[in-house]
């Protein structure tokens, strides 16, 4: 009767077997790195080191990661559903609520309540995105139809024309991606400074 047989590489291929691993080591996991660092540092040295909005030499955030605003005197993000807090970059998440999921309904009915509240005079369609949260938990961009909707109570806190806050708008609206993906939308964090800077002229 036949013995079994076992397949088990041969002893002469081990060592080029760990060599290759090595190599490929050293390739993907050091100087490939390395490299595209490199290269983002010499060519992207702004994204590369996060984005981040300096002011005055204080950083005061990226312009990748949303940040929570609640006063009428700013515009508001998108709802963050990142835990323990809201904008956590390190537990980027959504919700994963489906439609019909109660606490889904439950935030975007307080996300209503507080806008109205907010600006009783406002009786416009709320945008989408004004009570909803993004995949991430972070997105820090509106549409133009959210900012739109949220000029005319910035501008009343605030005591200014709406057309000064619209024109701040306007001036920051970035179009569609290569001119046809997405949507023409505004950075929040970056609106809001420049409304606070505006204040101080």
């Amino acid at each position: 009767m036949d013995t079994p047989m076992t397949c088990r590489p041969a002893e002469g291929l081990w060592r080029p077997m760990l060599s290759l691993f090595l190599l490929l080591s050293l390739l993907t996991g050091v100087l490939y790195p390395l490299l595209v660092t490199a290269l983002a540092q010499t060519f992207f040295p702004w994204q590369a080191a996060g984005s981040l909005i300096d002011r005055h030499g204080q950083v005061v955030g990226s312009r990748l990661i949303g940040q929570n605003f609640s006063d009428p005197g700013h515009f508001w993000g998108r709802l963050s559903a990142t835990t323990p807090m809201s904008y956590n970059a390190s537990a980027s998440g959504g919700s994963n609520f489906g439609p019909l999921n109660p606490a889904l309904l439950a935030a975007a009915q307080a996300r209503i309540q507080a806008l109205r509240a907010a600006d009783p005079a406002q009786r416009a369609p709320i945008p989408v995105d004004l009570v909803t949260a993004s995949a991430s938990g972070l997105d820090p961009e509106i549409s133009l139809a959210a900012a739109d909707y949220q000029v005319a109570r910035v501008a009343r806190a605030r005591h200014w024309p709406p057309a000064r806050v619209q024109k701040l708008v306007d001036r920051l609206a970035q179009g569609l991606g290569l001119g046809f993906l997405g949507e023409a939308r505004v950075n929040v964090l970056q609106l809001n400074l420049a409304l606070d800077g505006d204040a101080g002229r």
